[in-house]
């Protein structure tokens, strides 16, 4: 395990308390249990009906598709700088 110090951080997702271990500040740790908080929302106001678990299920997989596009876009950019720079 590394010896940098990691900050713990209580957060609220969907009515659950949860203790975060993080190398992250608080705020940033916070930031992202806001944005998954929101996010399980939005979802569950589409599909009241959907238990916690499938819920979650469907959250992450929002939150990796998202990331998933980004990383692609940013890949994208990278290769317009390369072509420009040359």
């Amino acid at each position: 395990m590394s010896n940098e110090q990691k900050n713990r951080t209580t957060v609220e997702i969907y009515g659950q308390r949860y203790v975060i271990l993080s190398k992250e500040s608080s705020s940033h740790v916070q930031q992202v249990a806001a944005l998954v908080n929101d996010k399980m929302r939005e979802i569950s106001a589409k599909n009241p009906f959907l238990d916690v678990t499938k819920l979650a299920v469907l959250t992450a997989v929002n939150a990796v598709n998202d990331y998933i596009n980004l990383k692609e876009q940013l890949e994208r950019l990278r290769e317009e700088l390369n072509k420009e720079k040359d």
